[in-house]
Formats: C-alpha cells, structure tokens, sequence
C-alpha cells in the first residue's frame, strides 16, 4: 500500500532509477489484474495508470483499455487503445477493439478508417469484414455493408452475427426472400435464436403470414419471458387486425412479468384510446409517466390529439 499510496497521492521523487522504475510498474500491473479478476475494477484501474505512466507497454494498455470497457469509460478505453495502435500497429485486436468503441460511440466514420487500417493488416479476418460492415451500415452505405458481410461469410461460412446483420440490412431493403434465407441459415446453426426468430417473425407478419409470425414470435417468448420487443411485436399484428383486446391482453401477459415497464402502459393505453375506452387509456397512460416522466410530452400529445378527433 506505501507504494500504491505514494504513486496514486503524491509526486514522485525526482532522479528515481529505472530498475525500480521497472520494479514499481510490475508490481501496479500485477495487482491491477488481481484486483481485476476480484471484481475490484476502481482500484484496479488506478493500478494500470499508474503502470502505464511508468511504461506504456502494449500488454498493460490493453488491460487498462478493458477495464475502462468494463466500467463504462468508453472515451477513455478508445484514448487508451489509440495509445496502443500508436504503439504497435501491427495489433489487429486493438484496432478491432477500437473499431468497437467507436461502434458503441456511434462514430462510424471513423470506425471506418480504423477498419480500413485493420483490413490493411488482414484481408482474411470475417471479424474485421464484419466490423467494416457495421461502419458502412451507420453510414448509411447498406450495398457497401451487405458485400462486406459476404466477404466476412467466405472467410467464415458459420459467423452467425454477419448473418443476422445481412439479413436485417436486406429486409431493409425489402428483400425478403433473401433475407430470410439468411434467417434460416442461423436457425440451422443456432435453433433458438431470439433475435433470428424476432426478425423472421416481423418478416412474416410483413408478408401477411399471421399465424407463423405469432408461432416464431411464441417461441420467442416461451424461451424468454421478459422478451419486452417479442410481446410489442405480438400485440402490434393483433393491431393490426383490429383485435384490440387480444393486443390489450398481450401486453397486459407481459406486465405480469415486467410491472414497471412503461413502453407497455404506454403501448397499452394507446389501444385502449383506439378503442374508446378514454378512462383506461388515462390510467395507463399516467402510470407510464410515473415511471418514465421523459416521455410525458410524447405521450399527453397523443392522448390530446384523440381526444381533438374523437372529442
């Protein structure tokens, strides 16, 4: 603790030799991942900062650029890991690590030229085609993006998340034969695939296939019951149809489960506005604010322009 104390709280002592320098960094490093893998993140992060500004070796940056990750510090992770590709440019994981971050930051322009840089180290890698997709895609660039996950499928023909991006990409795109043949390829590989079942499901519904988008979309649910974008998706084609109360009754099956979710009382007494019942429509609709009091203004304007048409 002297160590860590004098290193974390106060300055260091001018004209220290290197060898202790180098001792002082590899004890920080490895009490940083023990504190890691204790779950102790805060400390474990002063730990490699501490390491780093006495040597910034690839390794220690690499761990201090996760525990940033782990801990929600996204702007410091993609600060550390510029750091790391600036020291070692050959590391194709910093740069898809890095890539990811900008992902998360929405940054897909230069998510992009940090893919370029990762395809110029290895055009073989599926990951890095994958990763280049997903910047195309937030650029807005779906042909781009759907030839580049094509590319990550030749190199790995059971990527199942480039398949599922393919095929959201291609309904999109209103190519649903297409699509969902992508769709079947991941339920082949992954049968119980919530996300695959979801998108085959409002494809289906799309189409006009009822009863097998409220099978694909049943299952869903019995595999996770507190599916929130399952029960939205099922009460949604029942509104679809005008069956207001089986859609009343799917999203009140879901508040059995999830009583605090206010999309629900809001989707809840949207339809039973549709079908005139103003006082319900009231009650849920209030209650929706109580627990998310961002969407009062959204939600009081709907309630205010039904009443203006039906009123």
């Amino acid at each position: 603790m002297g160590l860590l104390s004098s290193l974390f709280g106060g300055s260091k002592t001018d004209g220290i030799q290197t060898g202790q320098d180098e001792k002082n960094f590899e004890i920080l490093k490895y009490d940083g991942i023990r504190a890691r893998n204790m779950g102790q993140l805060a400390y474990a992060i002063k730990c490699f900062e501490s390491a780093v500004a006495l040597n910034d070796e690839p390794e220690t940056l690499g761990l201090l650029a996760n525990a940033y990750l782990q801990t929600g510090r996204l702007e410091d992770a993609r600060h550390t890991l510029e750091r790391l590709t600036v020291k070692d440019a050959t590391n194709l994981s910093a740069w898809l690590a890095l890539a990811n971050v900008c992902y998360m930051q929405e940054d897909y322009a230069t998510m992009n030229d940090v893919c370029q840089k990762a395809l110029a180290l290895d055009d073989k890698n599926a990951t890095v085609y994958y990763q280049s997709a997903r910047a195309a895609k937030g650029l807005k660039n779906d042909l781009q993006a759907v030839v580049l996950l094509t590319k990550a499928l030749v190199q790995d023909d059971g990527f199942i998340n480039a398949y599922l991006l393919r095929a959201e990409i291609l309904w999109e795109m209103r190519q649903a034969k297409d699509a969902k043949e992508d769709i079947q390829k991941v339920l082949q590989l992954s049968p119980d695939s919530e996300e695959a079942l979801l998108l085959n499901g409002k494809i289906d519904a799309a189409l006009g296939n009822v009863e097998a988008a409220l099978q694909g979309i049943d299952h869903v649910i019995s595999l996770n019951p507190f599916h929130e974008e399952g029960y939205l998706l099922k009460a949604g084609i029942f509104l679809l149809q005008k069956d207001f109360d089986k859609a009343i009754d799917t999203y009140t099956e879901a508040m059995e489960l999830m009583e605090d979710n206010a999309r629900l009382y809001q989707e809840r007494g949207r339809v039973y506005l549709l079908k005139g019942d103003k006082e319900k429509a009231a009650a849920d609709l209030k209650r929706a604010i109580e627990l998310n009091p961002e969407s009062e203004n959204l939600i009081t304007g709907n309630f205010k322009n039904y009443e203006a048409k039906n009123g």
